[in-house]
């Protein structure tokens, strides 16, 4: 399949973009206002196509991977993010979390990236999910679930070491895969339903948290209404969001746009729905005029190559 490093990386990063400057506004306002291109000012008045800390650090972990898989090195790259701008839209950080914050100050000081990370239960932020799916093409010819999933946990934890946190990276990650496969959404869905309850009932996990997880796993998350959809910064409401936008919609503009209007954590939201969405409907699909407004694009598509080549993609 062509250029779906491209389509799932791009697809983060304009989702994010168009939810930048409609961060922290509330549903009711972008009912009235809805996102319909791209904007420029706003919440964080940044020039038009500027994207946020969910495609620095997605792109942090894409530039590590096309190198191999080290752990330590994708926390040194995001120091290099909070301390010298590194793949920020203008060399300087603008929005970065609080847990994100805390766990980059302690590899700074020198803790490894094994044990950097927050692990209360107040410490679901979705900071670690909105950078996952980079590991989606590294790890899309992993059968054993086991090691998927300790991969998945170790670079959720850098910043978010709570099981809530990895186990939703773990779903998104396991979803993106299957999509990669060319399986239909509900196919798609289906199976990661099924792949995750069974993991997490061989490996024991506390049932309290995985029924936490029921709106996706064992109902259907496209079934609920929107006002039982929330695009929250909790991890957990972010996955529900970004898989209901995604399973609702019927093109990669739909889903992001979709997304981003929920209010909130419009950018969140729309990054992690325009990972998956442009890994489904493919590069061609993002709105041309979105990737010209899109900053340093020449510099995401190096990187993307770059990371598609060195993966081997076989194309299909």
């Amino acid at each position: 399949m062509e250029n779906v490093v491209k389509a799932g990386i791009f697809g983060v990063c304009i989702g994010d973009t168009l939810g930048v400057p409609v961060e922290f506004k509330s549903r009711e306002t972008l009912k009235s206002f809805p996102v319909e291109k791209m904007q420029e000012f706003g919440s964080w008045n940044q020039p038009k196509g500027t994207w946020s800390d969910d495609s620095s650090l997605t792109l942090c972990i894409a530039e590590e991977l096309a190198k191999g898989y080290d752990l330590e090195k994708i926390g040194q790259s995001f120091v290099k993010w909070v301390k010298y701008g590194h793949w920020t839209a203008h060399g300087r950080l603008f929005d970065i979390g609080g847990t994100t914050r805390h766990s980059i100050a302690r590899l700074i000081k020198g803790e490894s990236a094994k044990f950097s990370g927050n692990v209360f239960e107040e410490d679901n932020g979705n900071g670690s999910l909105m950078r996952t799916l980079p590991l989606a093409f590294y790890l899309k010819d992993e059968e054993n679930l086991e090691n998927l999933y300790q991969i998945v946990k170790e670079v959720s934890s850098i910043t978010h070491g709570h099981f809530r946190s990895v186990f939703a990276c773990f779903i998104y990650v396991i979803f993106a895969i299957e999509l990669l496969k060319r399986k239909d959404k509900k196919e798609a869905y289906s199976h990661t339903q099924k792949s995750a309850l069974e993991f997490a009932e061989i490996q024991g996990f506390n049932p309290n948290e995985i029924q936490l997880f029921d709106k996706i796993l064992k109902n259907d998350i496209s079934t609920y209404s929107e006002g039982e959809i929330r695009g929250s910064g909790y991890v957990l409401q972010s996955l529900e969001a970004s898989l209901w936008c995604f399973l609702n919609s019927e093109s990669y503009s739909e889903a992001v746009l979709k997304a981003v209007n929920l209010g909130e954590d419009t950018d969140t939201t729309g990054a992690i729905t325009g990972g998956i969405a442009g890994i489904y409907y493919g590069f061609e699909s993002i709105p041309q005029e979105w990737i010209v407004e899109l900053v340093r694009k020449e510099d995401i598509e190096n990187l993307c190559e770059k990371l598609e080549k060195n993966l081997e993609w076989k194309k299909q």
